[in-house]
């Protein structure tokens, strides 16, 4: 077993502990040693020199760069200074989430990660509420490249058969390269302050709930783990979140990733809409805990409606929507862009649209009402650099932007379906011994959901669907009535991050790694072992 020892010295110095500005240095000191083997080296031993209070992190993006991939779960210090590592990041209040400075807890619990479109949410089971939530963004050397440009297909590992290739295939996109600004890049809300200023392109890997690019995903994931969750992925199990109809392919390529790169003891991936009905179960409206449901996920980047029974989702019923929380700020921006507002950027939109918007019931008496009363009308002031501030004018918009969702032509022509009548055609497609229980249990999850009676607009919608169709039904068969059928749209507390709160309380039950496929299981068997997980599970596996 190779060890990674981390040896105090002063003749390294680092512009700042772990700073990716060192990964350099880390790199070329590196490789010095083991082109030129000291009297502190020998074939069992790779020796990184370091100035005291490295951080771990910084050691393990030197292996990636050295294409050492294999041995990530080897590294450990040699002495005191070395395991007092000091603090790599704290949980800080993001735009989406209200976070307070959180204890990190020194247990061996399985983690939970929710990577989403937009944002991605990491903690540890048992919590009721993640830890670290931001974008779902990296920055690297180069020009921006949306989803990242080239390298989306799966990398394998470096000087090692991989399962997926089938012996020896290409080595990986982030190890093969061997170079200093593979591991010069940022994730999160660094990524788009670096991204912001000249020789860093900004890429999302996930787009439309599914990942495009594999390599900038790995690194995304890498950092997540090491600097900012800020554990030993051997030491615990890991619960991932996938979206409906996630291609089994996708499965294999994550648990290479965590089984061969990061070495984590056992993982999970369950289905986003499962998930979702679990968390319902906080609400006072949930009088028992059922995972027969239909889930309403609503992110930044993609709406699902997903009907699920029993805890299996009804794959063939599933429907996705092109408006979601992206869509809904392009058109605020569009919106003060006519109106020639003196800031109309993307920031000042989405602002804008998480400070103000709520949903009406009726739009065209919500219009009268602006025109008899401007006070309803508000003023959003946006703070420039130098102090300099700006009144924007804030109006129509505000019930105009979700109202997408129900009259989507005020939007866009290529998308014209209301979302409740979106919602009644997915139940009415799936089988007809579960329609009663899908109506009776409609969840909201995603945080383009939270608008102020989006609720109660979209189960009175759905309900004079229902309710007009059972009319119809009666006169066909000569006025006999029928006993109806109940609706109930569920908001609750944990509807942000729905998914999330799902696999925590999962995550947090005895029987919980029991569930999950492990590390020896994975090296028995193959990749293919992860695209059947017992209890919970989507189409094509559960």
């Amino acid at each position: 077993m190779v060890e990674i020892i981390l040896v105090p010295t002063p003749k390294l110095q680092m512009t700042s502990p772990g700073s990716v500005a060192a990964a350099p240095v880390l790199v070329e000191a590196a490789a010095l040693l083991l082109e030129e083997p000291g009297p502190i080296m020998n074939p069992l031993s790779l020796v990184a020199v370091l100035k005291p209070r490295v951080l771990a992190f910084g050691c393990r993006e030197l292996l990636l760069g050295l294409g050492q991939r294999e041995r990530l779960g080897q590294v450990r210090p040699c002495c005191g200074w070395a395991a007092n590592l000091g603090p790599l990041a704290q949980p800080t209040k993001q735009h989406h989430h209200h976070l307070e400075a959180s204890t990190i807890h020194p247990t061996f619990g399985p983690l939970g990660a929710d990577c989403g479109t937009g944002f991605s949410k990491l903690g540890f089971a048992g919590n009721d509420s993640p830890s670290f939530v931001f974008p779902t963004a990296i920055a690297t050397k180069g020009p921006t490249g949306g989803s990242g440009g080239s390298g989306s297909g799966r990398p394998a590992v470096a000087n090692k058969p991989s399962f997926l290739t089938g012996g020896a295939g290409p080595s990986s996109n982030l190890s093969s390269k061997r170079g200093t600004e593979d591991l010069d890049f940022y994730i999160g809300d660094e990524a788009i302050s670096a991204a912001s200023g000249p020789g860093y392109g900004l890429h999302y890997p996930i787009r439309h709930g599914q990942i495009e690019n594999w390599d900038h995903m790995e690194r995304f994931w890498s950092n997540s783990i090491f600097k900012y969750l800020r554990v030993e992925p051997e030491d615990h199990y890991f619960l991932l979140t996938e979206p409906p109809l996630n291609p089994p392919e996708n499965r294999e390529n994550t648990a290479e990733i965590f089984f061969e790169s990061f070495n984590c003891a056992g993982m999970y991936i369950a289905v986003q809409a499962v998930l979702a009905l679990a968390a319902s179960w906080t609400s006072s409206k949930v009088t028992d805990r059922s995972l027969t449901g239909t889930v309403i996920d609503s992110g930044d980047g993609v709406t699902h409606v997903i009907p699920v029974a029993e805890g299996y989702v009804i794959g063939s019923s599933i429907k996705s929507i092109p408006i979601a929380g992206r869509d809904i700020t392009y058109f605020v921006q569009s919106l003060l862009r006519d109106r020639g507002e003196p800031d109309s950027s993307l920031k000042t939109a989405q602002d804008i649209k998480e400070e103000y918007c709520y949903v009406c019931p009726d739009i065209v008496k919500e219009f009268s009402k602006y025109d008899r009363d401007r006070e309803r009308f508000a003023k959003h002031v946006v703070a420039h650099p130098g102090g300099r501030q700006v009144s924007v004018d804030v109006g129509y918009e505000r019930f105009l932007a979700p109202e997408i969702f129900f009259n989507p032509e005020i939007y866009s022509s290529d998308f014209l379906t209301p979302l409740p009548v979106v919602v009644d055609g997915v139940i009415q497609q799936s089988p007809i011994d579960v329609r009663r229980g899908l109506y009776k249990n409609i969840v909201l999850s995603g945080g383009s959901t939270l608008y102020k009676d989006f609720g109660r607009r979209l189960q009175r919608d759905i309900k004079h669907l229902v309710d007009a169709r059972i009319r119809a039904s009666e006169v066909r068969s000569g006025g006999a009535r029928s006993g109806g059928l109940d609706v109930q749209v569920i908001t609750h507390k944990r509807q942000r991050h729905g998914p999330w709160f799902g696999g925590s309380l999962l995550g947090q039950t005895p029987e919980f790694r029991s569930y999950c496929h492990t590390k020896a299981e994975y090296q028995e068997y193959g990749p293919s072992i992860v695209r059947r997980f017992a209890l919970l599970g989507g189409p094509g596996g559960s």
